[in-house]
């Protein structure tokens, strides 16, 4: 049984009801409680969108890391990334761009048209232009690098720029010992 405390000295037995002014103090410790926990949450996405911005500005520091390069390379490599960016960009655009051209040419139809054929024919042109460049900055990279790391990078991006394609060519071979429609 709940007890409050009287100036008079008497303790009264609480009655279930707030007497006027209880409320309003109950209401009042709610809504600090809240606010309180509002600017916690708020404080801490603000500080880890800060940390995600401040690890993406130096997204190239894996390779500091997994290819042991000291402050003079990094930085080359870091002006080769940065030189690199906006021809990347504008390739990625033009990928797009023609993607959206072939899926626009193949429409909801069964048939592959002429045209739909000609825009996947222009469509596999820049990526494989796009693959060249990709690869020729990592051999530019990989220059900058000391020999045996630059090698060992320079294979491992060869890997992810052509694998995806790799895969799935080998999938569709004969090469696994099954033959591409049949079981």
């Amino acid at each position: 049984m709940r007890h409050d405390f009287n100036p008079f000295g008497k303790f009264q037995p609480f009655s279930g009801k707030l007497r006027p002014g209880e409320g309003r103090s109950l209401v009042i410790l709610l809504g600090v409680l809240v606010l309180g926990a509002a600017i916690f949450a708020g404080s801490y996405f603000v500080s880890q969108r800060a940390c995600a911005i401040t690890r993406s500005a130096d997204d190239l520091s894996w390779l500091r890391d997994e290819f042991h390069l000291n402050d003079a390379e990094m930085a080359r490599v870091r002006q080769l990334h940065e030189g690199y960016l906006p021809q990347c960009a504008k390739m990625c655009a033009l990928i797009a761009a023609k993607n959206a051209e072939v899926q626009a040419a193949l429409g909801s139809g069964t048939n592959v048209t002429a045209e739909a054929k000609q825009k996947l024919t222009e469509l596999g042109e820049l990526r494989a232009r796009c693959q060249a460049q990709m690869i020729q900055h990592f051999v530019t990279v990989s220059q900058a690098m000391p020999p045996e790391q630059g090698r060992r990078y320079l294979a491992e991006m060869k890997k992810l720029t052509l694998g995806s394609h790799e895969e799935i060519e080998q999938s569709m071979s004969d090469h696994n010992g099954y033959e591409h429609g049949t079981n």
